[in-house]
């Protein structure tokens, strides 16, 4: 098995189109199970490099019909990979190992899991210089671990953390 790379991308006008392809395609396979579906990670906030994958949440109401969604996900290429690690969210990718075009995170809709994804990305959206604060970090780490994703990735978190926890004190200041 090949080992994922790290490689960073210019911003891409295409990635919203693509998002929304498959956004729809989700929504025809999964009806009303949906109850939220958002664009995330850093691909979602424009200008701002990154892995060419599009991430995307999908907000259910129970966790456990997750297993219902494995078949129908599959019949639009998404396969459905373990991940202990993941506590409150299942993963699915889509495209080969290493060389993934789009990620479908599960959770229960307004779980924690929810909140902070969707609270990291609308603060990088509303705080540019942040933005370009976590793009100097990531590409200071992609070059740095260019050949171990899992390291490029568990070094990001305590920028991730120290922004989600800024945006929720700014949050409940209001």
């Amino acid at each position: 098995m090949k080992k994922p790379i790290v490689n960073l991308s210019d911003y891409n006008l295409n990635w919203e189109k693509e998002f929304e392809y498959e956004k729809k395609r989700i929504i025809d396979v999964l009806g009303d199970k949906v109850v939220g579906i958002e664009h995330i990670g850093s691909i979602s906030i424009k200008g701002l490099e990154a892995k060419p994958i599009i991430d995307i949440i999908l907000g259910i109401q129970d966790l456990g019909e997750v297993s219902n969604f494995v078949i129908p996900l599959s019949e639009i290429e998404f396969e459905y990979i373990h991940k202990p690690e993941f506590k409150d969210r299942m993963f699915f990718r889509k495209g080969l190992w290493g060389k993934g075009t789009c990620h479908l995170h599960i959770c229960e809709i307004n779980s924690s899991e929810w909140i902070e994804k969707l609270m990291f990305r609308d603060y990088l959206r509303l705080h540019p210089h942040v933005a370009k604060e976590y793009a100097s970090l990531k590409k200071e780490l992609a070059s740095k671990y260019k050949f171990d994703r899992p390291t490029y990735t568990k070094k990001k978190e305590p920028f991730i953390k120290k922004i989600f926890e800024i945006a929720m004190k700014e949050m409940y200041a209001k």
